[in-house]
């Protein structure tokens, strides 16, 4: 009963992205092929709404729910490895057609091909842990 809200949050989660679209390979492979521009609206909504949250959040000393300030730390100006992993990411999601959210989502709708990517996105973060130390951060 504990975690219901959270439960209740990824089904609606989950509706929104059905409902827009969001799960769609076609969309996605659109998306890619700089043919629509339906998804980059929607990824394009959520930076943008990220980011008044967070100005909200520092302006404002918001708490979390155990009452405990939360706390943004400033992200270092190296933006190699974060190039690295988004083109590998970026890879991972073209040549699957979904990204990490989505592939649960796809769950649920009865796509039961998304368990070899979700099979390969474990792996892949399993091989990430055991390289972790080798990589730059």
């Amino acid at each position: 009963m504990k975690y219901l809200k959270f439960l209740s949050v990824g089904i609606f989660f989950g509706i929104l992205l059905v409902k827009s679209e969001a799960v769609s390979w076609f969309r996605i492979f659109e998306m890619f092929r700089f043919e629509s521009f339906h998804m980059y609206g929607i990824i394009g909504s959520a930076v943008v709404l990220g980011a008044i949250g967070i100005a909200l959040i520092k302006k404002f000393n918001v708490k979390d729910l155990s009452g405990h300030a939360i706390e943004i730390p400033n992200k270092a100006k190296n933006y190699t490895s974060a190039i690295i992993g988004g083109s590998i990411f970026g890879l991972g999601w073209a040549l699957a057609g979904a990204c990490p959210g989505p592939m649960y989502v796809l769950v649920g709708t009865g796509a039961i091909s998304i368990f070899v990517v979700i099979g390969a996105a474990l792996l892949g973060t399993f091989v990430y842990g055991l390289l972790r130390d080798k990589l730059p951060h």
